[in-house]
């Protein structure tokens, strides 16, 4: 089982079968705020959607292509966090997140991206993490921002989030710069 501790509030934990309540309801309860920028939203309508989703994170992980991870703040499942892929030819990681609505506003997402980019190069050996988010989306861009990703592009028409388009703006680091 994978656990990190990030410092006395913060951990990240493996999903299990057993958090699926908890994370349906922190969506459930945060369906208006993430629906803005998360193209997923809307067809997690039941506790079973959720359960699919911890299934899918455990196999990624099982298979060691991805990283999925529940955030605990002071104990409590308060977003998810980890490397939607891994990359090992390239040895890349793509670093994505969501926040429960009443989580924001404490530095958490921004302790946990940095842990993460340590853990992807000191870890898991790995050259490049990226992290992509939407163009309008200033709060999780400000993550890669505050940590000094580089910005390295705009992708146009990127996602389709349910009646639009977005832009994404990719964020790099390299394992060299984060020694730095």
């Amino acid at each position: 089982m994978f656990t990190f501790k990030i410092d006395e509030d913060i951990s990240l934990k493996l999903p299990e079968a057993a958090d699926a309540d908890r994370v349906f309801e922190l969506t459930d309860n945060s369906r208006n705020h993430l629906r803005e920028w998360l193209g997923w939203v809307d067809m997690t309508k039941r506790v079973e959607d959720t359960k699919a989703f911890i299934q899918i994170a455990r196999k990624g992980y099982i298979e060691n292509k991805s990283l999925t991870t529940f955030i605990l703040y002071k104990g409590e499942i308060a977003g998810t966090a980890g490397y939607n892929e891994i990359d090992w030819t390239n040895k890349v990681a793509y670093i994505g997140y969501w926040l429960g609505e009443g989580y924001q506003g404490n530095g958490i997402m921004t302790r946990v991206a940095k842990a993460l980019t340590d853990y992807a190069f000191m870890e898991l050996n790995l050259n490049r993490v990226d992290i992509k988010a939407a163009y309008e989306n200033k709060k999780s861009r400000a993550v890669p921002e505050r940590l000094g990703f580089v910005e390295e592009g705009r992708i146009r028409q990127a996602e389709w989030l349910y009646d639009h388009y977005v832009d994404h703006i990719v964020y790099g680091m390299l394992k060299e710069e984060w020694k730095r």
